[in-house]
């Protein structure tokens, strides 16, 4: 579940009331967690460029790829004697009585044993090879041919003798050709195409499930085919991640696996997953897939083969194996959750301290983690790592020195590489930035030194760290913190809020003027018309601070200012609007500064007339994008 969700999720629960301990503990059933083992790649690109998978029944597993056939040992992709093959190959597959066969550039070869024979009736590039119980065919580029007895016969059919792929049932053949799907029954021959229902005449995948369900693969999408006849399509409309289909596998669940140019897609009869890049798969371009007895699922790509494994967690485990990571890779002093990156990719041993923008906001997100756990668990070290972590937040408004400006982030004072280093700007570069985004704003010293030199601070703080600094106090006051900590909470809320009340609801920074993104104030929100966009958000935002403030300091100067922005304001008007953009202006950044706004104003306004009001705009911002939590 990624940032987004497990914000709105959390969000969802408080707009159905406050939360409250369950009377039972709910059982903590272990599930199948996926996860990968590291990439088998080899040192040449021509062997990391495969075109098939197979498992035989010793767990060796083969591949074929541009450059000949390997096997992988040890993690890696090992060539097998070039003096067999001596060129591309194409296909292979593991029959368990024939042993492997594997389709290449000159022909068929067929390994039993540790040795490869050449399978003689073949001369031809084979380019698919599948085995049906005692049926043996391939496809070459003078069509398809079935091993009977010892000799290899032509079946006969009018489909382009490019076919990428087939499949047989009982009583028939089914071939996925660059000219439509032709079904072979006996000497009958029909041809499915367009006018037929299906995606596309440029076939490119083919499979049969458990059911005689027929899945084929497109540049289009996925069609499914039963008795011969069109039945359903899958393009991205339907949730197909990729209508570019490369592949077609079913596997020994029933779920089908589609390789596409994004990834590798699966389809499990309800829902579609996506597996792709650098977390997943060494490259995008998904060829084909096989499958080992415990589950592990190989996949073939462009840039080499990807083990996906399974074993069963609790979420309890998986909890604490992320808590392991956050804790041992990414806090860094002062207590500052992180992205970190890596010297060498893929290597986790190289990695570094980074900064980001972002490191209010990510610690804030982490502090929220910590508190929910000891709410839940009572666990001691919940609680320390919770008040660590607040204090980290903390330091970030006291190291600027001002009454209540919060810096994006420190680093170390002799770090020399950072995000954004202080710089001078010519004017050519000012006008441009200007032309792009007539409220950019001209900032050569993002990086302050703190009074005492340890540090550098960032200012040109945005409304994404201010909304998750305080949705991190609200979550930290209610859960956490005891009466002498509440109190330090109530004076840093007050400090911010203050600040921006007082500086005219908007975040000045050192010299005076708003930050680039920290703005709520009406004039600018109602009044300019290049922030009509963020008009909506920006007037939730406020009205949770504010709410927020109240909740913890007890001040009724707090609900005066809300009043006054709800009605002389119009902020209600405002929190009505539609917040969520049309598809060509849509960012995840809107809905999760809004997901951590709304808990606010659900938990806390006690006025019903506002709580209506609340609901109605969190429903009308949450039910378009309500399928993506």
């Amino acid at each position: 579940m990624n940032r987004i969700s497990l914000l709105i999720f959390t969000l969802v629960l408080c707009c159905f009331g406050r939360m409250s301990s369950a009377r039972e503990p709910i059982p903590d059933q272990p599930f199948i967690q996926e996860y990968r083992d590291p990439f088998a790649q080899a040192a040449s690109p021509e062997l990391n460029n495969t075109h098939a998978v197979a498992v035989d029944s010793r767990g060796t597993v083969w591949v074929s790829t541009k450059g000949g056939l390997c096997s992988i040992s040890s993690g890696k992709l090992h060539p097998i004697d070039p003096q067999f093959i001596n060129g591309p190959t194409f296909d292979v597959i593991a029959d368990p009585q024939e042993g492997v066969w594997i389709g290449a550039w000159n022909g068929l070869y067929r390994l039993v044993d540790g040795l490869i024979k050449r399978e003689p009736g073949i001369d031809l590039p084979v380019r698919v090879v599948k085995s049906f119980g005692s049926r043996l065919i391939v496809s070459t580029p003078g069509g398809l041919f079935e091993k009977k007895s010892d000799k290899w016969e032509l079946i006969p059919g009018p489909w382009h003798t490019g076919s990428p792929d087939f499949t047989l049932t009982e009583d028939l053949l089914y071939v996925a050709s660059p000219t439509g799907l032709f079904v072979k029954r006996g000497d009958d021959i029909d041809l499915l195409d367009q006018d037929d229902g299906m995606l596309s005449r440029n076939l490119t995948g083919i499979d049969v499930d458990a059911q005689g369900n027929i899945w084929v693969g497109s540049r289009a999408g996925l069609d499914l085919v039963r008795n011969g006849k069109h039945v359903q399509s899958f393009t991205p409309q339907q949730g197909l991640p990729s209508a570019d289909v490369r592949s077609v596998a079913v596997g020994p669940d029933g779920r089908v696996w589609i390789g596409t140019n994004l990834g590798m897609v699966r389809y499990d009869g309800k829902t579609f997953s996506l597996r792709h890049s650098l977390r997943w798969l060494p490259g995008d371009d998904v060829r084909d897939v096989a499958f080992s007895p415990d589950g592990t699922a190989w996949i073939a790509t462009n840039q080499g083969i990807s083990p996906l494994r399974q074993r069963q967690m609790t979420l309890a485990e998986k909890a604490d194996f992320f808590l392991d990571l956050v804790r041992s890779r990414h806090v860094r002093t002062p207590g500052l959750v992180e992205h970190t990156r890596l010297r060498t990719p893929g290597d986790l041993s190289t990695w570094e301290d980074m900064d980001t923008d972002n490191d209010g906001s990510y610690t804030g997100l982490y502090l929220n983690a910590e508190c929910y756990r000891f709410a839940v668990t009572g666990a001691e070290d919940a609680r320390r790592n919770a008040i660590a972590t607040y204090r980290a937040l903390e330091f970030l408004q006291t190291v600027t020195g001002t009454p209540g400006f919060v810096a994006r982030t420190v680093i170390p004072a002799n770090w020399t590489r950072m995000a954004d280093a202080n710089r001078t700007y010519t004017d050519q570069e000012i006008a441009e930035h200007i032309a792009r985004d007539p409220r950019w704003k001209y900032v050569e010293k993002r990086w302050r030194p703190s009074a005492d030199g340890k540090w550098l601070w960032k200012g040109d703080t945005s409304s994404d760290e201010t909304s998750g600094h305080f949705y991190a106090y609200s979550i930290y006051y209610d859960l956490v913190a005891d009466e002498a900590e509440k109190q330090r909470v109530a004076a840093l809320v007050r400090k911010i809020m203050d600040y921006i009340i007082d500086g005219g609801y908007v975040l000045r920074d050192i010299d005076g003027e708003a930050t680039r993104w920290g703005v709520w104030s009406p004039e600018k929100l109602n009044h300019d018309p290049n922030w009509s966009l963020e008009r909506g958000c920006n007037s939730v935002e406020i009205l949770s601070y504010l709410t927020v403030a109240k909740h913890v300091t007890g001040d009724e100067k707090y609900e005066r200012e809300i009043e006054k922005l709800l009605t002389e304001h119009h902020y209600a008007d405002n929190i009505r609007l539609r917040m969520t953009p049309h598809a060509d202006y849509c960012t995840y950044i809107g809905f999760e500064l809004l997901a951590m706004s709304y808990p606010a104003l659900m938990k806390y306004e006690t006025n019903p007339e506002r709580q209506a009001l609340y609901r109605k705009s969190f429903d009308k911002w949450f039910a378009p994008i309500k399928k993506d939590a």
